[in-house]
């Protein structure tokens, strides 16, 4: 109960539907079917996985996916200490083991060599073989797998193999539609509406240069974070510039017309 209790989302998440993809995903996790979550960066994808782990009641283990991460940072390994060797579960071991919702976060960022090893999971047998320590673990009931990635990020290099894609539902994500973006922004950050209003027109048109001198637009968080700056007294073009603008992208051109649309809008 207590390793349960570790990994429980206590307060509910704030979550703003699109569409139908809480009726979908409860559907999904009914036949405990993987999940697989695609969108663009700050879009809110791991939020909505965070806001239905609260919405089920069911412990969520989260692990950012990197390129140095190995089977064995999924899995687990032994470790030496005073008395000797002990193992150590690994956070995808962990969560079978306890029926938690395994969310891997950005996963195509990790070796393809390590997420073969999460394809016994992801069908009929729901198992985990622990090679190094000669055990196979069957998936608690409660557990799932949830894999999450930008698409616009894909490359020949950085992709899912089929074989891996195959083993999952999908959920397209994309940025809300300006006006729920607009209240998402305001209930989020507490400013006011033609705050949030004016935050969106300068995200919509970073959006259209994505291609065009940009690889990726102004992300939901993104805005949240120059509305916190605003929310906390910072004057807003200038909010604008340090959370929209200055991560970005270090292109002079680019940063001046970005910087000629805040000014323009919040003029």
């Amino acid at each position: 109960m207590s390793d349960l209790a570790a990994y429980r989302v206590l307060q509910e998440p704030y979550y703003q539907s699109q569409g139908d993809e809480v009726a979908l995903y409860e559907a999904a996790y009914r036949a405990r079917l993987p999940v697989m979550v695609k969108g663009p960066t700050g879009c809110g994808k791991s939020r909505f996985i965070e806001y239905m782990a609260w919405k089920l009641g069911k412990p969520l283990i989260t692990v950012a996916c990197n390129e140095d991460m190995t089977a064995s940072d999924l899995v687990g390994r032994y470790l030496l200490d005073a008395n000797g060797t002990r193992w150590l579960d690994g956070p995808l071991t962990t969560a079978a083991r306890i029926g938690a919702i395994c969310y891997l976060d950005e996963v195509v960022e990790a070796r393809q060599d390590t997420t073969v090893v999460i394809h016994p999971l992801t069908d009929h047998r729901r198992q985990l073989p622990l090679d190094k320590k000669g055990e196979l673990i069957s998936a608690h009931p409660d557990f799932q797998l949830v894999i999450s990635y930008n698409p616009g990020y894909q490359s020949l290099m950085k992709d899912l193999k089929p074989s891996t894609r195959q083993r999952f539902v999908g959920f397209d994500f994309d940025y809300p539609e300006a006006g729920l973006e607009a209240s998402i922004v305001a209930a989020e950050t507490g400013v006011d509406a033609v705050t949030a209003q004016r935050l969106v027109q300068v995200a919509t048109a970073a959006r259209q240069l994505k291609g065009h001198g940009l690889l990726e637009g102004i992300s939901t968080r993104l805005l949240v974070y120059a509305a916190t700056l605003i929310q906390g007294g910072v004057a807003p073009v200038s909010a604008c510039r340090m959370a929209l603008v200055r991560p970005l992208t270090d292109d002079a051109d680019i940063r001046a017309t970005l910087d000629h649309a805040i000014e323009a809008v919040f003029a």
